[in-house]
């Protein structure tokens, strides 16, 4: 028998703001305020949008990002939680400046730019968490406030990923089990994926501390984008994490 991995899935079927970061059952309570952000932001700014509520305006789309965490275990095995109802969208900008894009921006009204149910997209039913990101006038648009923008988003959502981390089990909406079962003697398939690793925003980080998340792993661009053997469960765990 080989590694297995549970997912197991937590419905959010409302997001509200408050005082901490608090779940209890289907309900989400998150704050609107950031401290000590990096000297190079100029401004953290939270919103929370209900489904249907997307006619807003907003700077150019970052990144997308669920809300998972693991409880136990290493990556590709154990327990991992995972959000659904709710999803994170990043925007940024640099003051009177450029904005944070690669390739094109989606700087405008939010519902002519995101396109919902898709893969990597937030749902029809989905409360979005509309993290934006100000850095600090004549700040140069490079990789490394790129990289600030993204590390500042990882550490709000990480206050969500420990709430979610001490849900209950039994409450969970469904669980999704996952067997690496190993073939002695069979073919061995492999699936080649060449993924992003340019620079700015076009890059890829693996390996970090969190499914999906950003502190502790290494873009794809650190490792001279040498290729890497994955495990199918360790892709399901989140441990690829695309940032553009």
């Amino acid at each position: 028998m080989g590694d297995s991995l549970k997912i197991k899935v937590f419905h959010i079927n409302q997001v509200e703001v408050g005082e901490k970061f608090h779940i209890v059952m289907d309900k989400l309570q998150i704050r609107d305020t950031m401290n000590n952000v990096s000297p190079d932001i100029q401004k953290f700014t939270m919103n929370v949008l209900p489904p249907g509520h997307l006619d807003v305006e907003t700077n150019t789309i970052m990144d997308v990002i669920p809300i998972s965490t693991k409880v136990l275990g290493s990556w590709g095995n154990g327990i991992t939680h995972t959000l659904t109802g709710v999803s994170v969208i990043l925007t940024g900008r640099i003051d009177e400046g450029e904005q944070m894009h690669e390739f094109g921006s989606s700087e405008g009204i939010l519902s002519e730019h995101l396109v919902l149910d898709q893969p990597g997209t937030p749902q029809s039913g989905d409360f979005i968490i509309h993290l934006d990101i100000l850095a600090k006038k004549s700040t140069n648009f490079d990789r490394k406030i790129c990289l600030t923008m993204f590390e500042e988003a990882d550490r709000y959502i990480q206050e969500i990923r420990e709430q979610v981390k001490l849900l209950e089990s039994k409450h969970a909406n469904e669980v999704h089990e996952y067997i690496d079962i190993p073939n002695p003697g069979k073919p061995k398939v492999a699936l080649v994926k060449q993924v992003a690793g340019q620079g700015a925003m076009y890059d890829m980080m693996l390996f970090p501390d969190e499914p999906s998340g950003f502190k502790g792993g290494t873009s794809i661009i650190d490792m001279q984008n040498m290729p890497i053997y994955l495990t199918a469960n360790e892709y399901r765990d989140g441990i690829i994490r695309s940032m553009n």
